[in-house]
């Protein structure tokens, strides 16, 4: 019986043999791979061959589609593939669309249930090292929901990608120094000064935040002379960020100082092999990198003319910093206002000898906090922005990992409250946890031995659909990985639910003929496994009861 990463190589290569029984043998056998369709209305993988052949031949593609078609169906007579197949279409514009049989996918739930996660675990890593930056908040306030966004998205894209072999590691790049810190500590010390009773006049570019006040009477009770006041309050509110990741289950493996980056003299050992390969230039008095040589619309300032660095300078260091750390792939998770910024970092990607595409530059939209359908402005503590950890305390840890990473990172985000809180089928993050409550409650009421379960028994719609959804598990993490964004994930596992709490509400698992029986708790078993796993992705808990 055909697994599920094979199953996808055997139909790409049957293809290949149709379309040099018709002398079309003009593809790539890469470029032959059927892939899973958007829509279930064509089949459960479709193949694009036809249409890259009518370009090529300048030919209808529905002609060509219908052509290969029918050149499969006569190899399939004699091929091992014959019984994972049901059916071979030629659809709309020229797709050949295959239709999976129920004994295909009977063979994928005793795989389930044999197998466990396991089922869904492909190496597509083989061991790749991936670095994952991400949140990278200056320690100059809390954590926002903006960066909770990027936290929980950064998160669980690693927990999927070490799922598929990749060997990933989580890193927060901390900006400790420069002009915010600088200003930070003026800001405590006029705040020092006020509760001193000192007169002060508090410009508006300063930190204003309670938090300020809070370091301030700290220093003042325990009559500290900080050297530098910036320092201090920088590592104060760095143990409040690093406390706010830890409730939130957020792991990072390295904290990298941009301050112990400077002192290294990376930067300048990178500016030095720039130069050497022409790629920096002095002009009006400041340093230039030559970034339109790699594709940028214009060359970039790396020191100005009064010496000081762009942020490009150390970001340059930076990145080849991770290359030399032994990173293959590295991904960056960055808000909107970074957009422009990407052209010139590809540029030094490239400039330091490595391929574009080793750098993953994912935007991550804003989130908006709203409250029974109103959007909610202004913190009522603080008189600031929402903060993670007002969020944390209001929804708790499940539903807000769940909220933030249930929209494209593409698109902005509308974080009701309210409907978190809600312990009913409106609140997906619970519509999901209960399927799997809901499976748990039944299995303890049978104990069921599984072995030998008849599953050709199960017939009807219902069944049938959560089969096939269940075996899309594995296709929806390739999306994930695919599109470095994990939000499909929480896609699917709404789906999955849907498709138990129908199949539940229509058909009795219990109570049946004892095949029956066996074969449906089964079906619910397995059901459970892909539940269990896909919130253990996303840093949910799967509770047994509710």
């Amino acid at each position: 019986m055909c697994n599920k990463e094979d199953i996808q190589d055997l139909l790409g290569a049957l293809i290949n043999e149709a379309l040099k029984d018709l002398g079309l043998d003009a593809l790539a056998p890469e470029d032959l791979t059927p892939d899973y369709p958007t829509s279930a209305g064509f089949g459960d993988l479709s193949s694009n061959a036809a249409l890259r052949l009518g370009s090529l031949k300048k030919e209808p593609a529905r002609d060509i589609a219908f052509r290969i078609t029918e050149q499969i169906k006569k190899r399939l007579e004699t091929n091992k593939l014959k019984a994972c197949i049901k059916d071979v279409k030629a659809q709309g514009p020229g797709f050949i669309n295959f239709y999976l049989s129920d004994d295909y996918f009977y063979g994928q739930l005793s795989r389930i249930i044999s197998e466990g996660e396991d089922f869904a675990k492909v190496d597509i890593g083989k061991g790749k090292r991936v670095l994952i930056e991400f949140v990278s908040a200056n320690p100059t306030g809390s954590l926002s929901v903006a960066h909770a966004r990027q936290a929980v998205v950064g998160d669980v894209l690693g927990n999927v990608l070490s799922f598929l072999g990749f060997k990933v590691e989580r890193e927060y790049y901390l900006n400790d120094e420069g002009n915010q810190i600088n200003i930070l500590g003026k800001s405590v010390e006029l705040r020092q000064k006020e509760l001193k009773g000192e007169k002060t006049e508090f410009p508006e570019n300063y930190y204003q935040g309670d938090y300020i006040y809070d370091i301030a009477k700290i220093l003042e009770k325990e009559k500290k002379r900080p050297v530098e006041t910036g320092d201090y309050a920088a590592q104060y509110i760095l143990d409040i960020i690093k406390k706010e990741l830890d409730d939130f289950s957020i792991k990072f493996d390295t904290w990298y100082s941009q301050k112990a980056l400077r002192v290294s003299g990376k930067i300048d050992k990178v500016f030095n092999s720039l130069k050497e390969k022409g790629l920096l230039y002095e002009q009006e008095g400041a340093l230039w990198f030559k970034s339109t040589a790699f594709g940028d619309d214009k060359d970039r300032v790396v020191i100005k003319s009064d010496g000081s660095h762009t942020y490009l300078a150390p970001d340059i260091a930076y990145h080849e910093d991770k290359y030399k750390r032994g990173f293959q792939w590295l991904i960056n998770l960055w808000g909107p206002d970074h957009h422009g910024y990407i052209g010139r970092l590809k540029a030094a990607v490239q400039a330091l000898g490595k391929d574009a595409d080793s750098l993953s530059v994912i935007i991550v939209q804003l989130a908006s906090i709203f409250r029974e359908g109103k959007p909610v402005e202004m913190s009522t503590r603080r008189g600031q922005y929402i903060t993670l950890r007002e969020v944390l305390d209001e929804v708790g840890p499940d539903a807000a990992r769940f909220f933030f990473v249930m929209r494209r990172t593409s698109s902005h985000l509308n974080f009701d409250l309210e409907t978190a809180k809600k312990q009913t089928p409106e609140n997906p993050v619970y519509y999901v946890q209960y399927a799997h409550a809901r499976i748990s409650g039944i299995l303890r009421q049978s104990s069921p031995d599984l072995k030998g379960a008849e599953f050709s028994l199960l017939k009807e719609k219902e069944e049938l659909d959560l089969i096939k959804k269940l075996w899309q598990f594995y296709p929806t993490l390739y999306i994930c990985y695919k599109t470095v964004d994990p939000y499909m994930l929480t896609v699917y596992l709404q789906q999955v639910a849907e498709g138990f709490h129908r199949f539940y509400d229509r058909h009795r698992v219990l109570g049946q003929d004892d095949k029956l029986t066996q074969a449906r708790l089964s079906l619910i078993e397995a059901t459970k496994i892909i539940l269990s796993c896909g919130l253990k992705l996303l840093g949910v808990s799967a509770p047994e009861k509710m």
